[in-house]
């Protein structure tokens, strides 16, 4: 519901969200959540300047309070710390219901804002805005990308192309800065998934330009470089569309002399490992964006055991982390080391250290396989730090209801249905801790 309306009653609505969203999360861990965010700005509607503030100052309380999803315009949505630090106080004022005097206080602060950027002109105003355009061309292209603009990404990238040795190095310099940073606001819960979506498009097309010159470079360096270092399939996993990454990497692993076989996106299990098996791979390479990925990257694993595969296996992705490779997809595969790569920059290395001769990797293998182990003892030493009441003091401690009273409510269909599978293979997956819980 709006806030800002002038109506005492409205003051609490967007607390009151967000306090819902908490409580769920909390109580109800298993249940998700979503909302409208348009419908908290409304009664400033007309005013664009409040409305991005109070969108990016309520999506980032209601994220951090556990929420799953939201309805979003992204394009009036900014990044949370670069709103002006008068504004944003302002508009949490309002969101989070600390000031009587909130709406009020904050149209005169938009109001200030708007004045100042009028009575400075709009000539004025549009080289305040392209201020940017005067940094040097590595800060620009790192510009663009943590804002999605790419109007001069092209223009910019040939100048850094230009500038530099080799066009490989555009790529893992000012292109993977900008994404890194672009990564730490994300990860921060400061910047959002619609935004992390823009400034992926303005980094494909950068590398889309340079990949020519890539090619042509590599082209032209054949003759004075060794065969192929290695045979790598690359794939985003079955249910996930998403690739700007796994192309990124694929092209700074060509242009160090390693032959790519890349499957695209949503590739089935099977798909991944047959072609690994036809082509005589000598690595698999698993990219996913969403959470349902990891555990179809598990799978995977999985199935690389029970085939008998005996070569590497790197993980990457937004939502991958080496903390879930080290305690869930490592030790579903054992045959080699499996490898959690943090970008496109580090792809190199790893796949170096992999591929290498035999006493080499298993220097590198079992450095990680140490690594990962103190990881997964961290994992299991936090869950067992958990602690249960007695069987006697939770039975003492039941839940009390009055089923005397009781009267259940009448099923929407009566009668004796079969439901598959059955609890003998339902068991397995059901988590058996909120059981325990008070």
């Amino acid at each position: 519901f709006a806030i800002g309306t002038g109506i005492e009653e409205h003051q609490n609505y967007a607390v009151d969200f967000i306090e819902a969203v908490r409580w769920i999360n909390e109580n109800l861990p298993y249940c998700s959540t979503s909302g409208g965010l348009s419908n908290v700005s409304f009664a400033f509607r007309g005013n664009d300047l409040v409305r991005e503030a109070i969108h990016t100052v309520f999506l980032y309380h209601a994220v951090r309070a556990g929420l799953t999803m939201a309805i979003v315009n992204a394009g009036q949505l900014g990044i949370y710390e670069e709103i002006p630090g008068p504004l944003r106080e302002a508009a949490e004022d309002l969101v989070l219901n600390r000031r009587d005097d909130a709406t009020e206080r904050l149209l005169q602060i938009a109001q200030d804002f708007q004045d100042r950027d009028r009575e400075e002109g709009d000539e004025n105003n549009g080289s305040q805005k392209d201020a940017w355009r005067e940094l040097g061309v590595h800060e620009r292209l790192s510009h663009a990308l943590v804002k999605g603009i790419d109007d001069f990404v092209i223009d910019d990238t040939e100048e850094a192309r230009l500038l530099a040795e080799h066009p490989l190095e555009v790529i893992e310099g000012p292109l993977m800065d900008g994404m890194g940073v672009v990564g730490d606001l994300f990860g921060s819960g400061k910047m959002f998934l619609p935004q992390v979506v823009k400034s992926a498009r303005v980094m494909k097309r950068a590398v889309g330009h340079l990949v020519p010159f890539i090619e042509e470079e590599k082209e032209q360096g054949r003759d004075h470089e060794s065969s192929s270092k290695g045979k790598i399939v690359l794939a985003t996993v079955k249910g996930d569309v998403h690739d700007i990454g796994k192309n990124i990497v694929g092209v700074v692993l060509q242009c160090n002399n390693y032959e790519i076989i890349d499957l695209g996106v949503m590739v089935p299990a099977e798909k991944i490992i047959q072609t690994a098996m036809d082509e005589k791979a000598d690595m698999i390479g698993l990219s996913g964006l969403i959470t349902p990925s990891l555990d179809e990257m598990v799978y995977i694993a999985e199935e690389m055991q029970r085939l008998g595969l005996q070569i590497p296996l790197m993980i990457g992705g937004a939502t991958t982390s080496k903390a879930h490779t080290a305690a869930k997809i490592a030790p579903a595969y054992e045959n080699k080391a499996t490898v959690y790569v943090t970008d496109a920059s580090r792809a190199v290395g790893v796949a170096s250290n992999l591929l290498a001769r035999e006493s080499e990797y298993e220097v590198y293998a079992n450095n990680i396989r140490e690594e990962y182990a103190l990881i997964r003892n961290r994992v299991e030493a936090r869950r067992e730090k958990r602690e249960f009441l007695s069987i006697m003091d939770t039975r003492a401690n039941a839940f009390d209801f009055d089923w005397e009273s009781y009267e259940p409510p009448r099923p929407k269909e009566l009668g004796v249905f079969t439901i598959e599978p059955g609890l003998d293979i339902l068991s397995e997956y059901i988590d058996w801790t909120p059981f325990f819980m008070t």
